[in-house]
């Protein structure tokens, strides 16, 4: 290897490493935020837990979804964490707003962080944020008499899945919120999108059951991956329609696809 060769190798493993450690710099100062005020964890997994005790044992009395082997409030105990997952990072990318109108992305953009880390960062924080309302939700379920699975191989995917996701939907807020520039706006197309964004995936019935074209969205959507992971690794006789394998490379393809976006798009914030 020549000395060039070398050289390129080494500034390849500093801008690696000086990514990684402005990254975490990020995602620890968005962090203590929670830690100043974690009620906010805990109101986001009301309306979870609400789908749960309400819908979910409603609809398993009637019968009129099939989910095989798995009784309703187990099909759906997954979709509805990915629910609360998705929910709470749509509307991460209102910090960002904030921040602006604060003068706080000004001081960040002159930093000598770069980008790419300041989006990373949010992004890693999104995904931690996401692990306290899932435990709440487990306990929940757990609460209800649902066959869950506990393997620490299990467990830690589910954790990993819910990162991924918290992050992927973050990310796209944060496009969002770069695109649109007032609150009131990025507020209207956050509720817009949530909902269509649910519907449109496996969370709470069956793919088969969906219309066809219904089934091509889905197959779009990258809630229907996450849920089909957190379903396959959370329940005991749950299965994954697609592959974990498939289901994580689609979810970490489109959380890198979208920061490489937020990256590009994160200055126009403050214009």
């Amino acid at each position: 290897m020549t000395s060039l060769a070398r050289g390129e190798q080494r500034s390849v493993w500093a801008e690696g490493l000086a990514l990684a450690s402005e990254t975490s710099a990020v995602a620890e100062a968005e962090l203590r935020k929670i830690v100043r005020d974690p009620t906010e964890l805990f109101s986001r997994s009301v309306q979870p837990i609400l789908w749960l005790l309400v819908f979910g044992q409603v609809f398993s009395r009637l019968h009129a979804v099939p989910t095989g082997a798995l009784t309703y409030e187990e099909f759906i105990a997954p979709g509805i964490l990915a629910q609360s997952v998705l929910f709470t990072a749509i509307f991460y990318g209102i910090a960002i707003i904030w921040e602006r109108d604060l003068g706080i992305v000004h001081k960040m953009l002159v930093s000598p962080a770069s980008r790419l880390s300041l989006v990373s960062g949010k992004a890693v924080a999104a995904g931690l944020r996401a692990v306290a309302p899932s435990l709440v939700i487990y306990a929940v379920a757990l609460s209800l008499g649902l066959r869950l699975r506990f393997a620490f191989l299990q467990a830690l995917g589910v954790l990993l899945a819910v990162f991924l996701g918290s992050a992927t939907f973050a990310t796209f807020s944060l496009i969002i919120a770069c695109l649109v520039k007032t609150r009131e706006r990025f507020m209207g197309i956050g509720q817009v999108i949530t909902m269509p964004l649910f519907f449109a995936s496996n969370a709470i019935y069956p793919v088969e059951a969906m219309p066809g074209w219904l089934k091509v969205v889905s197959h779009g959507n990258p809630l229907t991956f996450l849920v089909d992971v957190l379903r396959a690794l959370m329940l005991q006789g749950g299965q994954s329609a697609f592959g974990l394998g498939a289901d994580f490379l689609i979810l970490v393809v489109v959380t890198a696809v979208l920061l490489l976006i937020a990256a590009r798009l994160y200055p126009t914030v403050v214009l």
